[in-house]
């Protein structure tokens, strides 16, 4: 006899069987529902998710340089706005152009970008035969700093000012020599600008990055290098190398004690090493544009605000018509800076 289910009264439980029942759904439904770990990023509040489990953001130089720095300071940021995981990975060699091509080769979906910099992105076309052209084939996101050199010597050399390193230098033709973190890097040109501005007989050492030229200034192995603020601040207070000279427009602000070269008599002595994000060139637009919005807002919190100005950085957010303009001024500057230095590969 067919008989109707009835609804037990309120209160009471249903019969064991159908308890099981449901409770063995509840569990599968819970188990269909994705854990939400407690050290993974979430999006910003107001923000879509972004399409992509993890961002590779590519220093194409090893650890310990300045676009390794910078990697570094704003992953962890763009890692909470976008709600996904940012890793820094170092490809370096090659004067950047091993991590550059990499990034220009990646699928253009917004999971791959560049940490570049005017090194990777302008000035190596005028010296390399390259694989790819990182003007056509990356497409710009937003500028993250620019920041000037500083001209130093390892504690070790008698020259305490500029002139008594050109004197040094003019004394000793072919003795002395200079480390930079690869040919064609910003640091490598202003070694061959001063050696044309005095006629100096003076060795190019190139490095595979800024890390290991630094170190090896600091170690005493070569005695003459520029390099970033960035990088050079924190090694100062060591005694184990003396800073001369900045080459930026103005004193840098973490040391307004150090003139700057124009100051000592090099008229125009102005380079500075400028950094930006940049992803593979048929990225879509939306993403593109996601990517600069959260990367400003990102250079904006205090906290990076005060580590990019630290380092000498004015603010330099933009949009991405503001950057892409931006390189399009740089290029014939830099294709100038190498003709006028004879800089070649070494």
């Amino acid at each position: 006899m067919f008989k109707m289910a009835t609804r037990p009264p309120k209160g009471a439980l249903a019969p064991w069987p159908a308890r099981r029942r449901a409770l063995t759904l509840a569990a599968a439904l819970l188990a269909a529902i994705p854990a939400a770990r407690a050290d993974q990023p979430q999006s910003a509040p107001g923000t879509q998710a972004y399409p992509c489990p993890t961002v590779r953001l590519v220093s194409p130089y090893p650890p310990g340089g300045t676009t390794d720095i910078l990697a570094r300071i704003v992953a962890p940021g763009l890692s909470k706005r976008l709600g996904t995981t940012v890793i820094v990975d170092n490809r370096g060699g090659a004067s950047s152009n091993i991590g550059t091509e990499f990034v220009a080769r990646a699928r253009p979906d917004g999971c791959t970008a560049l940490l570049g910099n005017n090194t990777g992105i302008v000035i190596n076309r005028n010296l390399y035969k390259l694989n790819i052209d990182p003007v056509r084939d990356l497409a710009p996101v937003g500028e993250v700093a620019a920041v000037p050199l500083v001209l130093y010597v390892n504690q070790s050399l008698p020259a305490k000012n500029v002139q008594e390193l050109v004197e040094l230098v003019k004394a000793s033709p072919g003795k002395y020599s200079y480390a930079s973190g690869g040919s064609g890097s910003p640091q490598h040109l202003a070694g061959e600008l001063i050696k044309l501005e005095r006629q100096l007989d003076l060795l190019h050492v190139p490095y595979r990055g800024q890390g290991p030229a630094l170190s090896d200034v600091l170690a005493g192995q070569v005695p003459i290098a520029f390099e970033t603020t960035t990088a050079i601040a924190p090694h100062l207070k060591s005694g184990r190398i003396r800073a001369l000279a900045t080459t930026g427009a103005q004193r840098a602000r973490s040391m307004p004690d150090l003139p700057t070269m124009q100051e000592l008599g090099f008229p125009g002595f102005v380079i500075e090493n400028w950094y930006g994000v940049f992803v593979p060139a048929q990225t879509p637009a939306p993403l593109v544009e996601r990517l600069n919005a959260e990367l400003n807002r990102v250079l904006k919190e205090p906290d990076v605000a005060r580590k990019l100005a630290d380092m000498g950085s004015a603010d330099v957010s933009g949009t991405v018509k503001q950057f892409r303009a931006f390189i399009a001024r740089e290029l014939p500057l830099w294709e100038s800076v190498v003709k006028r230095s004879g800089a070649t590969i070494d």
